[in-house]
């Protein structure tokens, strides 16, 4: 039995070697399948303008002013992943590379880095991905990685989750971002219920923390979020995206702080974008987004516009173009950007 099995998993593999179907999934038994994901991913990007984004790759809210102009070519976004699937059971893995390392001189190395590691069992779910906070249908397809970020839900931690029908309640793993983490001995918790049919989906999401500031206070904070992506004409779709109060490190990536000294930061952020089909193989997008922050006073803007088109069902090509602006700091950069993806 274990040599048949052993058989099994080997002509599975060689059968992924040369297949190009969206995941492979190997049948180890009748309660029992391992599937293997993924995508290969290059994008050229150039930047020109006075502000630099402090990954060098994508537009996080957040970056260096002074003069930029700067050609880049990465593979770093490309991703592996496993699930794995025993009865009531599925363990799921992924990881990318940017998780940095390298160096542009010789090797252009990156070390992996872990995106999602979960375990699900019925309506319990436990492990790192996406917070319940997020919904991952309200961002834009875009060649920039994730779009507005500057304006988005995007967040992955550890996290124990209860899905009852369209309601998700979970206990999240907390963090003093800009305060003291150390003392941070109370969960986030979160709550999120999503209206679903055949026009889309709209979530509402509601989350309150305790944070706590470098100077030894403990305050409370409470924030909102809806989201959503709605069907339009045909294949077209309208994805938005709304959150305020004191969402902090949830939305915006670094746009957005959940300390300012000793004081909450409070925030509000939106972001849209359509996605239009000019045939069934080639669309465009077109998106903005924009966080502005009470206490810092800060005002990160992010917009642009891409076409994609599909040579194959896996295998795709972009290009876009925007501006991603410090309108606080009077700082601005334009931006174009090339993408080849090929879809495991």
């Amino acid at each position: 039995m274990f040599n048949k099995k052993k058989l099994l998993l080997a002509t599975g593999l060689l059968a992924m070697a040369g297949s190009a179907s969206a995941g492979y999934e190997i049948k180890l038994s009748d309660n029992d399948t391992i599937t293997f994901g993924g995508y290969l991913k290059l994008d050229a990007r150039y930047v020109d303008g006075n502000i630099n984004s402090i990954t060098n790759d994508y537009w996080v809210g957040a970056g260096t002013v002074g003069d930029i102009s700067r050609t880049s070519f990465r593979a770093t976004e490309s991703r592996i992943n496993t699930k794995y699937v025993h009865g009531d059971v599925t363990g799921f893995i992924e990881m990318d590379l940017h998780g940095g390392g390298g160096n542009e001189i010789v090797s252009n190395s990156s070390n992996p880095r872990l995106r999602h590691a979960f375990i699900k069992y019925k309506n319990i779910l436990v492990g790192q991905t996406w917070s319940t906070f997020v919904n991952t249908s309200a961002l834009a397809e875009a060649a920039d990685f994730g779009g507005t970020l500057n304006a988005s839900a995007f967040i992955r931690q550890g996290q124990v989750r209860y899905t009852q029908g369209n309601f998700q309640v979970s206990v999240e793993n907390p963090e003093s971002d800009k305060g003291d983490p150390s003392q941070d001995s109370m969960p986030d918790v979160i709550a999120k219920y999503t209206f679903k049919g055949d026009w889309g989906n709209v979530s509402v999401a509601g989350l309150a923390r305790q944070l706590n500031t470098v100077g030894g206070n403990s305050e409370s904070a409470f924030g909102y979020g809806i989201a959503g992506k709605i069907n339009t004409v045909g294949k077209d779709d309208f994805r938005f995206q709304f959150h305020g109060g004191e969402t902090g490190r949830y939305v915006g990536v670094v746009a957005a702080r959940d300390l300012v000294g000793e004081e909450v930061e409070e925030t509000t952020s939106f972001s849209v974008a359509y996605r239009h089909f000019w045939s069934d193989d080639v669309r465009s997008t077109a998106f903005f987004g924009k966080t502005t922050t009470e206490v810092a006073d800060s005002d990160r803007r992010h917009w642009g516009v891409n076409i994609f088109k599909n040579y194959t069902k896996e295998l795709s090509f972009g290009f876009e173009v925007g501006n991603f602006e410090s309108a606080d700091q009077n700082a601005d950069s334009d931006y174009v950007q090339f993408s080849a993806k090929y879809v495991l």
